[in-house]
């Protein structure tokens, strides 16, 4: 399941040094980063079979919705000093981006169409569902 890494950052006068170095769990293939993200727009909606991705948001804010089939969770990422480790078959979407938000992601492979899951998967346990069925 996904999980928040806290990066350690300095500052001073001159600014903010947040360094990606030796502290991710996989080697970095390949770097993107979203910017210029209409309003209501949502990103993602896939998971994969197997990268590991690392997501920043290098400026404003938004969440991150990971579901690997057992559980469902937000995250909601602002600032660069953390950053959202994405695991193979988490399946993520980023939505409810800040005005003007960068993300930036990292992966642990280079990019391949067939790693991609598309649907998101149906929760072992869901209790929205199953308070439904109930009533």
């Amino acid at each position: 399941m996904a999980y928040i890494l806290d990066l350690k950052s300095f500052k001073d006068e001159r600014g903010r040094l947040t360094p990606i170095d030796g502290v991710l769990p996989f080697d970095i293939k390949r770097l993107y980063y979203i910017t210029d993200i209409a309003d209501a727009a949502d990103r993602g909606g896939h998971a994969h079979y197997v990268t590991i991705e690392a997501v920043f948001c290098v400026s404003g804010s938004f969440t991150v919705v990971i579901n690997n089939g057992k559980t469902r969770e937000e995250f909601f990422l602002e600032g660069p000093s953390r950053c959202l480790i994405v695991e193979p078959y988490d399946w993520h979407m980023m939505y409810n981006f800040s005005p003007g938000a960068i993300l930036m992601g990292v992966s642990s492979t280079h990019y391949d169409h067939s790693d991609y899951i598309h649907e998101e998967p149906k929760l072992e346990h869901d209790p929205i569902r199953e308070s439904e069925k109930a009533e």
